[in-house]
């Protein structure tokens, strides 16, 4: 039983990926190398802000159940640096933007699936008890897919040189709300003490709407040109 939970946990969570990259064309590019490479350059990234973290954000040392707003705020200000990185990425793989935006979405997603989920479900989710929340961080890797291709999407309107006076504001806008998304939520599970479920429910309403977003920009900036 518990190798049927870790087999549903892992297919819930790494099969949309590779659906996602056979579906998207990224197959028939032979783009798998290229997103290995994203993956590495989101493991340089990460390796640096944490480095940043521990050197200038000391550990909070409040109340117990106390919850920092000003450090965190500026622990998610760190975030820009994988605006930065999704950049590298993107500046460094030539093709139409779509092709860009997929290699680098699926890249750096991957990567903090790998990175972040891997051995906890390979641990956790192998457990004698049943759990929920393996569940719950398969769901996760999953909307964490739909935010990184809005945020390279994002990212990738906002640095064209061709960009029209009025796209500006409305990306530079969702990309600001990308970047300090993950706070917000964690602001508003705290203040309403919300359930696990309910907190996922959020993020993915959250994500789905600044995917939304995104899209209609994308679409008519593209279709507009």
């Amino acid at each position: 039983m518990t190798l049927f939970h870790f087999g549903n946990c892992f297919a819930l969570a790494y099969f949309p990926y590779f659906i996602t990259y056979k579906c998207s064309g990224l197959s028939e590019y032979s783009a798998f190398w290229r997103c290995v490479q994203a993956g590495a350059t989101y493991l340089c990234v990460q390796l640096c802000k944490m480095l940043f973290l521990a050197t200038f954000f000391p550990t909070w040392e409040g109340a117990v159940g106390a919850y920092d707003f000003i450090g965190e705020f500026m622990k998610a200000t760190v975030d820009l640096a994988d605006l930065l990185g999704l950049h590298l990425v993107m500046s460094r793989n030539a093709g139409k933007g779509e092709y860009k935006i997929m290699v680098a979405a699926m890249g750096w997603a991957t990567a903090e699936l790998v990175m972040s989920r891997c051995l906890p479900l390979w641990v956790g989710a192998r457990g004698i008890e049943f759990d929920w929340k393996y569940i719950q961080m398969s769901i996760d890797s999953n909307i964490s897919l739909v935010h990184y291709m809005a945020v390279a999407a994002l990212v990738w309107m906002w640095m064209r040189y061709d960009l029209p006076a009025h796209f500006r504001l409305p990306v530079t806008v969702l990309l600001g709300l990308s970047m300090y998304k993950a706070f917000l939520m964690d602001c508003f599970v705290h203040i309403f003490l919300l359930g696990s479920w309910t907190a996922l429910l959020l993020k993915a309403v959250t994500t789905g709407v600044l995917s939304l977003g995104c899209l209609t920009l994308f679409v008519n900036l593209v279709h507009g040109n």
